[in-house]
Formats: C-alpha cells, structure tokens, sequence
C-alpha cells in the first residue's frame, strides 16, 4: 500500500493503521467519506480503489464478498476488516485520532448529529439517489434492470420537500446540527451534490439553503472534493 496510513490510538499508545477505500471518484456517496477524510487531513494517507459503477462492477462477485449490500464505499483495514455505509466509516476515521470533530462529542452532540445526519439521508440524499436510478436512465439499462418511474418522479418531489425543510433549519442557525460543522452538514453538501448531478434545482426561494451551500462550496475539504470530481467525470 505504497507505506500509507496514519496513526490511531488505542488506549493512549500510537498505532500505524493501512486501509483502502473502494469508491468511485464522482460518486455523491463516496463524497461523504473523501470530505470526512479531507476534514481529518487523511485524504492522502488512504489508498482508493476505484469501483466502475457503469460496469456494473459493485455487483461483481468479489466486491459483493466485501459488501452484501453492493455499495460504495467500503473500508478495508489492514487487518482485513471491512466497514461499509458512510456514517459507519464517518464514524471510524472521525475517532482514529481520539478528538472526534464531525460526529460529536458529547451525548447531545451526539444525537443532535446523528438525528440531522439521518434526516439528510432520509429527506434529500436518498430519494435523489431514487430519483437518478428510477427516473432517469441512472447507470444505464445493463444496471438498471428494475425502474419505476413513478416512484422515482415521487421521491424526487420529497428532495424538493427536503430542500425547503433545510432551508428552514438554515434559517436558525449556521450549521444543519447547530453551530459547528458536522457529518450532517457533509451530508447534506453530498445531497446537493447529486441534485446537481440530476438536474435537480435547489429552489430559489430556499435562500438560507443556497447561502448555506455556496458558503460550504468555499470550504477546502468540499473544494477538494469538487476537484477530484471534476477530474473523475
């Protein structure tokens, strides 16, 4: 893995940790992760392997062994230990260093997190990512052996729902889980992200939302992040 890794600590003493992340570049999922990372200035300590979605290459038989669910991205760790889902490897990298800076750090913290986080899944990033594989042609008709399009043109409508009730918490204070950035904030950023991809125009009258957005734009992880997709698309 060309000596890349960086340390952890388990119970005060240092240890150096490898690990790969299996993603695809411009995918709005895996963004959330190469954000968290760029937050913990881990980005280039990790080694990524890129997984070509229109291949079809995430329902392959070897990346499904490392992933039931099929999905990028994956965590695979020196030891062989593989974490999927993006608030699970959030999760893990945010405490590698024993400050945890995106997921909280006391109870209310958090909760509050957690709570926001699953609601930009829940509300805004997911039902995009339903929208692309439904309603549009999504990764192609050799992936995309199943659409209904009217299920798509729905969730599409609750992104919409889901963009105006940011807004709204936007309104009240600077970040989506109170006054500091957070994994929720990254989560949102990724929903828009894909919005863009779909051509899914945040409303105008969501001003606190596109303030909120073009503020997050500026910061170096998601600018960072903003290059590579460049570069990847």
């Amino acid at each position: 893995m060309n000596g890349r890794g960086f340390l952890i600590y388990n119970g005060g003493e240092k240890m150096k940790q490898k690990m790969i992340i299996y993603d695809t570049p411009a995918g709005p999922y895996p963004a959330r992760v190469r954000i968290a990372l760029a937050e913990k200035n881990m980005l280039s300590s990790v080694q990524f392997v890129r997984i070509n979605l229109w291949k079809g290459e995430h329902k392959k038989p070897e990346f499904l062994a490392k992933n039931y669910s099929g999905t990028v991205p994956v965590l695979e760790l020196d030891d062989g230990t593989l974490i999927a889902e993006c608030t699970a490897i959030t999760e893990y990298i945010d405490a590698l260093d024993g400050t945890p800076t995106l997921t909280g750090k006391t109870p209310l913290e958090k909760g509050v997190i957690h709570m926001m986080n699953k609601r930009a899944e829940l509300e805004l990033l997911d039902p995009v990512s339903v929208y692309f594989h439904h309603a549009t042609p999504g990764l192609g008709p050799e992936v995309e052996l199943y659409q209904n399009k009217e299920w798509g043109l729905r969730q599409r409508d609750k992104a919409l729902h889901g963009m105006h009730y940011f807004d709204t918490v936007l309104r009240e204070r600077p970040y989506v889980a109170g006054d500091s950035f957070s994994m929720a904030d990254i989560t949102v950023i990724a929903g828009l992200i894909f919005a863009a991809i779909v051509k899914l125009q945040v409303p105008e009258e969501c001003e606190a939302l596109r303030a909120w957005y073009k503020r997050m734009q500026q910061r170096p992880s998601v600018k960072k992040l903003l290059e590579i997709r460049s570069k990847s698309s």
